[in-house]
């Protein structure tokens, strides 16, 4: 079994931000797989499954997503390799897709706390782009709204992102 994990924030108040780009990928892919989230009773996590596949958004807040990860990854015994982690990167511009086998944190707190969690860097991370202000402060930018003018192009990456994640991580 694979796990698909996107990183974001629980609840309303978050739906839109930028950190909950990673729920925004999860959501698209579950909707392209006929899946429905559910809450899990024992992970701290919403997810969807297949046989081959486990969709997760874990409801920890971001800074504390690794324990989430963890374990789902302990329930049901899936290597760091297994485990994809679809993250925002304050780094790139605005709706680009970087995948990528192994790397550090680059800042990320959530990716940090995957990290941490797991012992290991070695697991596929998809980042997608969220640009950066010039004027706001990173804590304060990710967890703010996309425009809507942001949320359209956000929204034109998704099924790229889909692909992406279909083609290099669950090889179908």
């Amino acid at each position: 079994m694979k796990l698909v994990v996107g990183l974001g924030n629980p609840g309303k108040k978050y739906e839109r931000t930028r950190h909950n780009v990673g729920f925004m990928v999860v959501d698209a892919l579950a909707k392209e797989l006929n899946l429905k989230f559910q809450k899990s009773h024992t992970v701290d996590t919403d997810y969807a499954r297949t046989d081959e596949v486990e969709l997760l958004k874990p409801r920890t807040f971001m800074n504390n997503s690794g324990i989430a990860v963890r374990a789902a990854a302990k329930k049901h015994r899936i290597k760091p390799e297994d485990i994809l982690i679809i993250a925002d990167d304050l780094d790139m511009e605005l709706g680009k897709l970087r995948y990528r086998e192994i790397g550090s944190s680059g800042g990320h707190k959530g990716l940090q706390s995957v990290i941490g969690q797991l012992k290991t860097n070695i697991f596929p991370r998809l980042k997608i782009g969220i640009g950066r202000s010039e004027k706001v402060e990173p804590d304060e930018y990710v967890t703010s709204n996309f425009t809507n003018t942001q949320l359209s192009q956000v929204k034109k990456v998704l099924p790229m992102a889909v692909r992406t994640i279909k083609e290099k991580f669950l090889k179908i």
